[in-house]
């Protein structure tokens, strides 16, 4: 892959995650009865998670194509690839946990499954 097409996917996730980013802080708004300091740690607590994941995902691409088909890479980068999955499995926990809260935040508000929470903040 040309450094070109590597610029135009990391800044592609950058645009994404930012959007995300916003769009779960928009949603963190519309939640009355949410004090401003969690509203605050949720933030953040979602900009980490969703960096991380988008991070490791960039990383996994890259050492999946460079160990494809060749068990000498793949002997030499296998374990980080592993660590990356883990990484972006990790982020993904994190942003379940989040919704759970988030929906029991919002209890108060309007009854919400969690999984249609975790929907929403994912812009789906």
């Amino acid at each position: 892959m040309s450094d070109g097409k590597q610029l135009e996917i990391v800044e592609s996730t950058e645009r994404s995650v930012e959007e995300k980013i916003r769009d779960f802080g928009e949603l963190l708004k519309s939640i009355e009865s949410l004090d401003d300091k969690k509203r605050q740690l949720w933030k953040e607590i979602y900009e980490n998670a969703i960096a991380d994941r988008q991070n490791s995902y960039v990383m996994f691409t890259k050492l999946v194509r460079i160990v494809a088909d060749k068990s000498t890479e793949h002997a030499v980068h296998g374990k980080t690839v592993a660590t990356f999955l883990e990484r972006m499995s990790r982020s993904n926990d994190q942003l379940i946990k989040l919704a759970e809260l988030i929906a029991k935040a919002q209890s108060g508000d309007a009854s919400i499954n969690p999984d249609d929470m975790f929907n929403k903040i994912q812009g789906r």
